[in-house]
């Protein structure tokens, strides 16, 4: 395979700059639509300049009916693998989660610049170089993936921004994190924890739900001390 050029960038997210990295070869598994393992590392590598819907977060298709897009995204990323499941990373960087941040290919292909091309990724352009603005263009004038129908771009949504169709409640609720606010601030619980069960969600009163803990933080909301 082709070596991919090392490119030098400051973002605010990624905190430890990689000089001179070597590539990372082997077998990988989709963690989720942007977040790879491979056997053998201890660090999951997230894919770099890219962002895609979260796991939970649901998509409106041509039709207006609702679907599980990270889910597809995740897809996408492992069809883009394919049945060897080899892909070669070159570290651009390192996040605040210690992960690797790197372009990756795979069958001859980039798959950053292949899930945008495919419009199951968007270009993460807070912490991208802009290289991935014309995949982008062209996947949205041609309504490939998400651009087919409606979504929220997944940094938005991990801030608590939904489609009207997701605000929904009861037993099809998606996200099963409890974002109560009381007078110790504003608390999130996970389901199984102590006070899970006895906590009621009041969205009136601007209490939420949430699919994720980071999507809980980056709202304002932290765990219980304790």
């Amino acid at each position: 395979m082709k070596s991919l050029a090392l490119v030098a960038f400051a973002f605010p997210l990624f905190l430890h700059p990689a000089a001179a990295a070597p590539a990372i070869s082997g077998q990988a598994d989709v963690v989720d639509g942007d977040t790879l393992s491979i056997r053998g590392q201890s660090s999951r590598i997230r894919l770099y300049g890219v962002d895609t819907p979260e796991g939970q977060q649901t998509c409106e298709d041509a039709a207006g009916k609702r679907y599980l897009c990270g889910s597809l995204a995740a897809e996408a990323l492992s069809a883009l693998i394919g049945r060897n499941g080899r892909v070669t990373c070159q570290e651009q960087d390192r996040d605040r989660y210690g992960r690797i941040v790197a372009v990756c290919e795979a069958n001859g292909r980039e798959i950053n610049a292949e899930l945008v091309r495919q419009g199951w990724a968007l270009e993460y352009k807070q912490y991208s170089d802009g290289r991935y603005a014309a995949a982008e263009a062209e996947a949205r004038k041609a309504k490939q993936g998400l651009w087919a129908g409606k979504f929220v771009e997944p940094w938005e949504w991990r801030r608590g921004k939904r489609l009207s169709s997701e605000a929904s409640t009861g037993a099809d609720r998606k996200c099963a994190i409890k974002g109560n606010i009381s007078g110790a601030g504003k608390i999130y619980h996970l389901p199984g924890t102590r006070a899970y069960d006895k906590t009621v969600i009041n969205e009136a009163s601007g209490e939420r739900w949430f699919c994720t803990e980071d999507e809980a933080r980056a709202a304002g909301w932290r765990a219980p001390r304790g």
